[in-house]
């Protein structure tokens, strides 16, 4: 009886895994949390039920509002800077011309692998005012000019930690647009020449059309990592995001909720929100990809 239904059963059993990991740590903590979102649960004690008013109070929670505000604007500033340059390294190391190609590639992914600690206590250290080296060596005695404190001014806050992403991330960019350039037919560049275009010309009427969808894969890559971005803010400017909050993102701001106040119920609330806008935002990209 088993032989015959083991070839039945067999697919079942060896996927069943995935399946149940998933469910474990996956299904289950989603539904926990939107049950837990509708309840004033803080610390270890089951708090009541409240409905929808954590969602309610949090339309009205200016910290809320900044660290959404403030997220946006990061992404607004982060995104375009290491798409589009991953784009153009990419460009550039997808031509035969360039010698020493693999190596190139490995120096801009070299960021990658470095422990985001490690990162953002490099770049304090490279920022610090007035003693760091950005500061000391290339402001101060090749610029001539006064020390920029660039942690804690509450205007450079965003475009401080934009550098820190930038650098990171800019190589992981570079291999998404590298595999998408080589899955462009060589032919069409070929007939692009034939028809006298120039390299310029071929990247605006060709490359870039074909690597519209590899773009908005990115986008949306790049779109859901900064709302959960919460290490490169917390390492350089701490949980509460620096002078005035300059520096507060919706990943540091559900981890101060949950984690430092136990608001588990506002943080859940606030997590579920968070979600649907990051949906909202990958929809929209979406949509502009389709109409261009």
């Amino acid at each position: 009886m088993l032989s015959t239904r083991w070839p039945k059963l067999a697919p079942y059993i060896f996927i069943s895994p995935f399946f149940i990991i998933f469910l474990i740590f996956g299904a289950f903590p989603i539904v926990f949390s939107g049950i837990v979102s509708l309840m004033d649960w803080r610390g270890l004690k089951m708090g009541e039920f409240v409905g929808f008013q954590n969602y309610i109070n949090l339309f009205r929670d200016r910290d809320f509002l900044k660290a959404v505000l403030n997220t946006i604007y990061l992404l607004a500033l982060s995104a375009p800077l290491s798409i589009g340059g991953g784009l153009i390294l990419a460009v550039l190391l997808n031509s035969r011309l360039l010698r020493f190609r693999g190596l190139f590639r490995s120096a801009y992914y070299l960021p990658m692998a470095v422990s985001l600690v490690v990162a953002g206590l490099a770049f304090s250290m490279l920022l610090n005012k007035p003693f760091g080296l950005v500061n000391d060596l290339i402001i101060r005695q090749v610029l001539g000019l006064e020390p920029i404190d660039f942690m804690t001014n509450p205007s450079l806050a965003i475009p401080t930690l934009t550098l820190l992403i930038v650098w990171r991330y800019i190589g992981n960019d570079l291999v998404i647009m590298l595999a998408g350039l080589q899955s462009i037919p060589p032919d069409l560049y070929e007939a692009a020449r034939i028809d006298g275009a120039s390299s310029f010309q071929i990247f605006l009427r060709v490359t870039l059309p074909l690597m519209v969808p590899i773009i908005l894969f990115d986008a949306i890559l790049s779109t859901v990592n900064t709302f959960n971005m919460f290490a490169e803010p917390y390492i350089l400017f701490g949980t509460e995001g620096g002078v005035n909050q300059s520096a507060l993102t919706t990943g540091l701001l559900v981890y101060g909720v949950s984690f430092k106040f136990f608001k588990l119920g506002y943080g859940a609330a606030m997590a579920y929100l968070i979600g649907i806008v990051i949906f909202a935002l990958s929809l929209l990209q979406l949509r502009l990809g389709q109409r261009d």
